[in-house]
């Protein structure tokens, strides 16, 4: 998260955030890092765990040039999400908008349509817009460990699967890789390796 929303706001101007499937607070959290950059950013997070908008509402506070609100929805109520009064008081879509979906799509089965859930958010990006999307994946893990995990509801989804929620739109380099990987040059050494992670993610663009 920090180092995507790092590059949206230093490298493509991008000044407003949707970030879906919010959790707990965290420091620094997604507006800490664009308002760093921009004190003008705005910020909408949503999420429909009630004790996470609990503590959002009391620990996240936003600059006084930049705006934040907390949306109560999910990733299955989109038309919920871009109608909410909070949403376009402090967000214009008409501007880019980076859309957030960090570690949700793993939770949603293939029965639940997880490529369609996304979509109308998607469409409803002005161009020059970015898609940020992260996902748990069985591909560096063993068996044993895989069978763990897939135990608390966590849906696999290989690189070719994953890749595919990017349709349509144009992936940054280095393209859908492990995000302990992604653009992580400058961050501190050793990284934790694939298989520590075992997670892929992926920033677009859309056209």
């Amino acid at each position: 998260m920090r180092r995507t929303v790092t590059h949206l706001a230093r490298h493509a101007g991008i000044r407003q955030y949707l970030d879906i499937g919010t959790g707990i607070p965290t420091s620094p959290n997604a507006h800490e890092v664009a308002q760093g950059i921009a004190p003008d950013s705005r910020v909408v997070y949503v999420d429909n765990d009630p004790i996470v908008l609990a503590h959002a509402r009391a620990l996240l506070s936003s600059t006084p040039e930049g705006a934040t609100a907390y949306l109560d929805a999910d990733l299955r109520q989109p038309a919920k999400i871009l109608g909410h009064p909070d949403l376009r008081a402090t967000l214009d879509l008409s501007q880019p908008v980076a859309l957030m979906v960090v570690a949700v799509l793993h939770f949603i089965p293939d029965a639940d349509d997880p490529h369609g859930l996304p979509a109308p958010l998607i469409r409803a990006l002005a161009p020059g817009s970015y898609v940020v999307l992260s996902h748990v994946t069985h591909d560096f893990m063993s068996v044993d460990t895989g069978a763990r995990i897939r135990a608390e509801d966590v849906h696999f989804r290989t690189r070719a699967e994953f890749a595919t929620f990017f349709a349509g739109l144009e992936l940054l380099e280095p393209g859908v890789v492990s995000v302990s990987q992604w653009r992580a040059e400058d961050e501190p050494q050793p990284r934790p390796t694939i298989e520590d992670v075992a997670w892929y993610g992926g920033v677009a663009r859309v056209p």
